[in-house]
C-alpha cells in the first residue's frame, strides 16, 4: 500500500504513467474501432441489408468514427512526443546514454513512426476525398464498394496492428 501511495504522490512518476495511459487508450480506441468496422460492421451489413444500402450505412458509421479519430489523433501525437521525452530520460538515467545512442530502439521507433504516418495518410485521404455514390459507378466499382465500403479500412487495420507490435517491442527495448 505504501508503494502505491508513493507512486500516486510522486508527480515525476504520475505524469508519465497518465500520459502513457492516454496514449495507449487513444490507440486502442482508434485501432479497436477500425477492427470493429472491418470485422463486424462491414460483413454484417453485407449479410443484413440489400447491396445498394451497404455503402450509405457504412458511411454513416464512418462519419461518426472519423470525428472520434480526429480528436484521438491529436492526443496520440501529443502524448507520443511526451512519451518519447520520458523514455529518453529513463534511458539516460539507466545507461547514461539517450535514445540517439540506441540503434535497435531507433530502428523500431522509425518503423512505428512510418506506419503511423501511413495510417494517418490513409485516414486523411478518406476525410479529404470523400467517396459519394453518384449512381454512375461501373459494376466493378460497385463490387469494390460492397467489399470495402470504407476505403483502405483493411490496410489501415493491418498497419494499426503492426503499430501496436512496434509499441510492444519499444516497451521492452528501453527496460
Amino acid at each position: 500500500m505504501e508503494s502505491l501511495q508513493s507512486v500516486l504522490t510522486d508527480l515525476n512518476q504520475l505524469y508519465p504513467i497518465i500520459n502513457h495511459w492516454l496514449h495507449l487508450m487513444s490507440a486502442v480506441i482508434w485501432i479497436g474501432g477500425l477492427a470493429f468496422l472491418v470485422m463486424a460492421v462491414t460483413p454484417g451489413l453485407r449479410k443484413a441489408v440489400p447491396k445498394e444500402y451497404v455503402k450509405p450505412i457504412a458511411d454513416t458509421f464512418y462519419r461518426r468514427y472519423k470525428r472520434v479519430v480526429g480528436a484521438l489523433l491529436v492526443v496520440i501525437l501529443f502524448t507520443g512526443g511526451i512519451n518519447l521525452y520520458y523514455v529518453n530520460q529513463l534511458m539516460h538515467a539507466q545507461t547514461g546514454l539517450g535514445i540517439p545512442n540506441h540503434p535497435k530502439y531507433l530502428t523500431v521507433f522509425f518503423i512505428k513512426l512510418s506506419l503511423v504516418v501511413g495510417i494517418l495518410t490513409l485516414f486523411l485521404y478518406t476525410v479529404i476525398f470523400k467517396t459519394e455514390q453518384t449512381g454512375e459507378e461501373t459494376p466493378e466499382e460497385k463490387e469494390e464498394q460492397l467489399r470495402e465500403p470504407i476505403p483502405y479500412q483493411r490496410a489501415s487495420l493491418w498497419m494499426g496492428l503492426f503499430i501496436i507490435l512496434c509499441a510492444a517491442a519499444l516497451k521492452h527495448l528501453h527496460q
